[in-house]
């Protein structure tokens, strides 16, 4: 079973400044996911979620856990890179399992992204 611990996330700001520099960039479903490659040995998440986007907390922090364990169950299939998932506007107006869906399709592009790369 896959865990999501302290070692997944990206916790410094340079890390996500090199992400928002470098990255490969994929969007849709009200999110906008940014890909590069690390040197950690594994893929680490940041979570970029906008208040300007997502007015209320708790629904900040709904899309947050939707994102991490999205994460959590497909981190096996991604390689070892930095992602960052931001928030777009019209994010609120889709309900769980769109979302969920919007991040499983981010998730396959990547995937393809850096197996070509």
């Amino acid at each position: 079973m896959a865990t999501f611990g302290r070692a997944m996330k990206m916790n410094r700001p340079g890390d996500f400044s090199r992400v928002f520099r470098q990255g490969k960039r994929t969007g849709g479903g009200g999110l906008t996911v940014l890909t590069v490659e690390n040197s950690v040995g594994h893929p680490r998440l940041g979570l970029a979620i906008a208040k300007k986007h997502v007015k209320l907390a708790n629904q900040r922090n709904r899309l947050k856990r939707i994102i991490r364990e999205s994460f959590r169950q497909n981190q096996s299939a991604l390689s070892s890179i930095d992602i960052v998932v931001l928030s777009r506007p019209g994010v609120t107006e889709r309900d769980s399992t769109q979302i969920w869906a919007a991040l499983e399709r981010h998730w396959l592009t990547v995937v393809a992204q850096w197996q070509k790369s």
